[in-house]
């Protein structure tokens, strides 16, 4: 019990030092901008905040000028509410700190990208702080549950995806993944194969996603959807972007289903990292060279 509430402190405290470093960032960032360029126009947060309440008995207003800068250095209002989301609730991701570390410092790199993340949870704010001035999509399997999550958290994007797979039928979808039409590289929504998902919005399709999260949906029982088409969908639009590399994390390896559909389709030689019970595999485009095989 007590190594559970120190993990959780330590990582409450993660959180909110990595929003106030972004923080810091933003405003030297936006210092920098002023000595460089020279500009009168002012910038305004037109955001709404997660919290009705403080928007309307303090309404935003313009950054109040300053002589000696011309640009607003205003706290990003997204920002500001996932800071104060994490540092006044007691619940933490289910990810421990070292598992959000792995997709952390990618976003350090790529950021602000494209990430799309399946499962909505307690974790999202989070990832849509870290990939700040990108968009970060989530899917998810709970209708109610999204409804719950956009009452506290309306500013998140969030689609209900239905999933037609059982955890039980694990061993039947991976010999059909081992068919020939698996293994041809193409928009999920033309692929004859029975492991693509197809009822996304259409623009899911066709943005290209340079980092996708698998933490969705809900497989730890022989009734539940399980994670086999959500893993080959990531793995097959990664490799139909027209270029570039995707990186694909999947959550929960410790379970069979997780373990043999994150090396069987996103492929142990793209394989780069694992911790704990995160891999993060690097995908590249397969239009980019043609003949490329499935897996290296």
């Amino acid at each position: 019990m007590r190594s559970k509430t120190q993990f959780s402190i330590n990582l409450k405290l993660f959180l909110i030092c990595f929003t106030l470093l972004l923080l810091f960032i933003l405003v030297l960032r936006s210092s920098f901008s002023s000595t460089t360029q020279q500009s009168t126009s002012q910038t305004h947060i037109s955001n709404t905040s997660v919290y009705p309440e403080e928007s309307q008995s303090s309404p935003i207003t313009a950054c109040p000028s300053n002589p000696s800068t011309s640009t607003c250095t205003k706290t990003p209002l997204s920002l500001a509410n996932t800071l104060i989301h994490y540092a006044t609730t007691n619940i933490t991701p289910q990810q421990t700190l070292n598992e959000i570390s792995v997709s952390l410092r990618i976003l350090q790199r790529k950021s602000s990208c494209n990430f799309l993340v399946f499962g909505l949870g307690h974790d999202s704010l989070m990832w849509t702080a870290l990939n700040y001035g990108g968009r970060t999509v989530f899917l998810e399997e709970d209708k109610s549950w999204i409804e719950q999550i956009k009452q506290k958290l309306p500013t998140l994007e969030s689609y209900h995806v239905v999933y037609d797979t059982k955890v039980h039928q694990a061993d039947e979808l991976m010999k059909i993944g081992m068919e020939e039409e698996c293994k041809t590289v193409t928009d999920p929504r033309f692929s004859k194969c029975q492991l693509a998902l197809k009822g996304f919005p259409s623009e899911i399709y066709d943005i290209e996603w340079d980092l996708i999260m698998v933490d969705a949906p809900t497989g730890y029982f022989d009734e539940a959807p399980g994670r086999m088409s959500a893993i080959y969908t990531a793995g097959l639009m990664a490799r139909n972007r027209e270029e570039g590399e995707t990186d694909v994390f999947v959550h929960d390896v410790n379970r069979v289903v997780e373990d043999k559909f994150s090396m069987a389709f996103l492929c142990e030689g793209y394989l780069r990292e694992q911790e704990g019970r995160i891999r993060h595999f690097n995908i590249p485009s397969h239009r980019t060279r043609l003949g490329r095989p499935f897996c290296p």
